[in-house]
Parts: structure tokens; C-alpha cells; sequence
């Protein structure tokens, strides 16, 4: 117990809990953005964005080739405040332009694509912007990490989350669908303009400590095809239970089942976003590393078990929130409960230890290898046991990529000195 009171007094005393209360807060107005939008909008017209917007969101994480993922890494081992702020400066710069040449290529191959669904290549073209505006403001609130100073994440956080529900409801009251595209597409760009100035660097530097070298350019490459393919592991359920079962009923309850045990990730995002920059620093201290593994694990073990106790008694009488015949898929929900511990108790750890010893191509296997077995067992448990299926491979997965990346992890953590 006292090993994991100094793990959260640790964890506070880097303003973890300005980090906590930012992401759940922002989640909760997230939701309000959502439900206002589709008060304002009718569905078909709403649905052209969103459908849009989510491919845009499937490549915004290598909207810079993953140069900020570079930059929160490499920037943590640098020792110098000034070569912090050249290298924040050449992250910048070269992410804008990278985002700019994917975002005209998206415009170009939009023209030669023919979309079934209605004002979708519109809105693809239009939305393409939308890769440079959140590229900004996801390097800025990095350099607020190197820089410690997690209470201006924050802030930068709820700011940006606070606007977006303002500009939804003024715009898409006004314009309808398209107020709420310009609102995915502005809101990052005037939280960056508003928070910049607080964040200490010059345009006209350069980089000359070799910190921009080829793995700098791999690591951020290979980061960002990571969250790409985690992101696509997350809707391969949705998608195969569609085209299995062919049951849009059934596609609707799983994504509102899933909701639930997705949303208690946000205690090990909230942790991992507090202590990555400090993780990182100390990496080559391998007794710190092996002592907040174990506190962390220790933590994150009986909040697992909080949270399955919490699912098995309530979660019923939660899924009736949603529908009331919701309630027949408990055991669904469950199954995921207990995937989602192996998140929080290994997989969220360990993919970021991966990271912060500079191996961001292993999660970046792991998702792909982890894709491949989704497919295979999906193709015999769903039509075999329903979402249950889905729930039941979702569930092993987790588990699986988060001991893969455990044992990836110690692997080179063993066999090499520093990193």
C-alpha cells in the first residue's frame, strides 16, 4: 500500500491531477459537442461530416510523419532548454509542410474516387485541412510536456474542448453541417493561436546537434502508423460484425457497449501523459524503471479489479441507460471489461516504455500482428457466438499485444546498457 500512495504522491507532484481532471472533463464535453451537433443537424447531413471526418481521422496521426511523436521522445533525452526549443521549432516547420503536401494529395485523390454516400468528397476535401490546424496544436501541447509544465497542457486541453462546444453550437446552428466542419477545422487552430505565445522558441532556428537524424525521422514515422493501426484494430469489430452478421442493430449496440470500458482508459492515458517526458529522462535508471513498473502495475491491478466489480454488479442496470433491452448484453460488456484491464494493468505501460527506449516500430508490429489474428478469429466467433465473439477476440487481443510489448520491452531493456 505504501508503495502505491508514493506512485500517486509522485504522480501528483508532476500535476497529474490537473492532467486527470482535464481528460475528464473534456471527455464529458466531447459528449456535449456530440449531442448538440446532432440536436442542430439532421442525421444524413451530420453523417456526411462524421463519415468524412473519420478518414481524416484514421491519418491525422501521420499528418507530420509523426515528427511531434519525434519530438516528445528525442526532446525528453535532450539536456539543453535551447536545443528543446530548436528542435519544438524544426518539428513545427517541417510537420507543417509535411501536413500540407498529405492534405493536397488527399484533395487530388478525392477527384478520382466516386463516393456512394452523398457530399462526402466535399467534405473530404474540405476536412483535409483539418491535418495541419490539429498537427499544430498536437505539437504545442508536446512542448508543454518537455517543458513540463503539465498544468498549461491542461488548461490547453479543456480551452480547446471548451471552444469546440461553443463553435458547434454558434456554427452549426447558423450553417448546419457545414458549421460543424468548419468547427473540426478552426477549433485547433485558434487554441494553438492562443497558446503559443506562452511557449518560448524562435522560427528562424536551427537544429545542429544531430537530434533530427534518420531514427529521429523512423522513431515519429513508425509512432505514428502505430496509432493509425490502434486505431483501426478499435473499429475492425465494428466493421466485421456488420459484414458478418449484416445486423445494423447489432453494430449500434456494440458501439454503445464499448463505450463503457473504453471510457475507464482514460486513468492509465492520463498517467502515461503525466509521466512520459519524466519515464524517458530516467530511462537508463533501470532500478527507477523496474520500481514504478511494479507500483504502476500494483495501482492499476486493483483498479482493474474496481472497475470488473463495478461492471459486474451494475452493468445491467448502466446498459439500460442506452436501451432497455440493452440489458441482455451484460456478458458482452464484461468480456470487454476484462480485455480492458489488460490495457490498463500492461499494454498502456509497456507500449509507452516501448517508446521511451526509442522501439516505437515493435507496437507498430505488435497492432499489425494483432490486426492479422482479429481478422482470423473474428471470422470463426462471430458467426458462432455474436458480439460475444467480438467481445471475446477484442478481450484476448488486449491482453496479448500488452504481454507481447511486456516481453519486447525487457528484451532490450535487458540487453542494453543505455538508450
Amino acid at each position: 500500500m505504501k508503495h502505491s500512495l508514493d506512485f500517486i504522491n509522485g504522480f501528483l507532484s508532476r500535476a497529474g491531477s490537473f492532467v486527470f481532471s482535464a481528460s475528464v472533463i473534456s471527455k464529458g464535453l466531447s459528449f456535449l459537442a456530440s449531442w448538440v451537433a446532432i440536436k442542430l443537424i439532421p442525421n444524413k447531413d451530420l453523417g456526411a461530416v462524421i463519415y468524412a471526418f473519420q478518414i481524416i481521422a484514421f491519418i491525422i496521426p501521420i499528418a507530420g510523419f509523426g515528427l511531434e511523436q519525434g519530438l516528445l521522445r528525442y526532446g525528453a533525452l535532450l539536456k539543453s532548454t535551447i536545443e528543446k526549443n530548436k528542435l519544438f521549432t524544426y518539428t513545427l516547420k517541417y510537420g507543417i509542410l509535411i501536413s500540407l503536401i498529405l492534405a493536397g494529395l488527399i484533395i487530388f485523390v478525392t477527384f478520382f474516387i466516386d463516393f456512394n454516400l452523398e457530399k462526402t468528397k466535399y467534405y473530404l476535401i474540405f476536412l483535409s485541412l483539418a491535418l495541419t490546424t490539429h498537427y499544430i496544436l498536437g505539437v504545442i501541447k508536446i512542448k508543454t510536456l518537455l517543458d513540463k509544465k503539465n498544468k498549461l497542457y491542461s488548461f490547453i486541453e479543456l480551452t480547446y474542448n471548451l471552444l469546440f462546444v461553443l463553435l458547434v453550437f454558434v456554427l452549426s446552428y447558423f450553417f448546419k453541417e457545414l458549421g460543424y466542419a468548419i468547427a473540426l477545422i478552426i477549433t485547433p487552430l485558434i487554441a494553438s493561436l492562443l497558446f503559443i505565445h506562452k511557449l518560448t522558441f524562435k522560427w528562424n532556428e536551427s537544429v545542429n546537434n544531430g537530434s533530427t537524424n534518420f531514427a529521429f525521422w523512423k522513431y515519429g514515422f513508425f509512432a505514428s502508423l502505430s496509432n493509425v493501426t490502434t486505431q483501426l484494430l478499435i473499429s475492425i469489430d465494428i466493421i466485421l460484425i456488420g459484414s458478418i452478421l449484416n445486423n445494423l442493430e447489432l453494430v449500434t449496440a456494440f458501439k454503445y457497449i464499448s463505450i463503457i470500458p473504453f471510457s475507464f482508459l482514460f486513468l492509465s492515458q492520463a498517467v502515461m501523459t503525466t509521466d512520459f517526458v519524466n519515464l524517458t529522462e530516467k530511462i537508463n535508471d533501470k532500478e527507477y524503471i523496474i520500481n514504478y513498473i511494479k507500483n504502476y502495475i500494483k495501482l492499476f491491478t486493483l483498479i482493474s479489479l474496481g472497475c470488473l466489480l463495478f461492471i459486474y454488479f451494475s452493468g445491467s442496470y448502466i446498459l439500460t441507460f442506452f436501451e432497455k433491452d440493452y440489458s441482455q448484453y451484460a456478458t458482452t460488456l464484461l468480456i470487454l471489461t476484462i480485455g480492458i484491464s489488460g490495457i490498463l494493468i500492461i499494454r498502456g505501460l509497456f507500449g509507452n516504455l516501448l517508446s521511451s527506449i526509442g522501439k516505437a516500430h515493435l507496437n507498430f508490429i505488435t497492432t499489425t500482428i494483432a490486426i492479422a489474428l482479429n481478422l482470423a478469429l473474428n471470422y470463426f466467433l462471430i458467426p458462432k457466438y455474436g458480439i460475444n465473439g467480438a467481445a471475446i477476440t477484442s478481450a484476448f487481443l488486449m491482453w496479448f499485444t500488452g504481454i507481447l510489448s511486456c516481453l519486447f520491452f525487457f528484451y532490450y531493456f535487458n540487453k542494453k546498457r543505455t538508450f
